[in-house]
């Protein structure tokens, strides 16, 4: 194990239509949105993390000469993100999804114990909400 990495600062999915991917992560799910920067990209808490969502014919383009010089990056594909959730709430996230009109694509009970649940974004990324313990993890941070 690598001490000095002390665990994942952001995860990054990409999203054409930042308006829906903006509607879904705020209204659905919940999350605080930290910011917007036009039809790049838009930003929000998730716990200790930040996911960050990426309009990827944006973020392909180099970046202008005064502007930070973030590296052009992005995928073209579904991506995955998993929440971490704990074991009462997944229940309720279900409910919530559900109550929006978000099918629920599986349910796994996983060989440890732990159980998660998978749905898709707007732009068809994987969601997942899971257990902890799914990866031997405690579950209480």
């Amino acid at each position: 194990m690598n001490a000095m990495l002390e665990g994942m600062l952001e995860t990054a999915l990409y999203a054409s239509d930042l308006d829906r991917a903006e509607l879904f992560y705020e209204d659905v799910l919940g999350l605080e949105k930290i910011a917007r920067a036009g039809n790049r990209h838009v930003f929000f808490r998730c716990g200790p993390g930040v996911l960050l969502i990426f309009n990827p014919e944006e973020t392909i383009k180099p970046p202008a000469r005064e502007a930070l010089q973030v590296p052009p990056h992005g995928t073209t594909g579904a991506g995955h993100a998993c929440f971490r959730v704990t074991g009462g709430n997944i229940d309720a996230m279900a409910e919530r999804l559900t109550a929006a009109g978000v099918a629920i694509e599986s349910e796994v009970h996983w060989p440890n114990g732990g159980r998660s649940i998978y749905f898709r974004d707007p732009a068809g990324n994987s969601l997942e909400c899971a257990e902890a313990k799914i990866w031997g993890i405690e579950q209480d941070i």
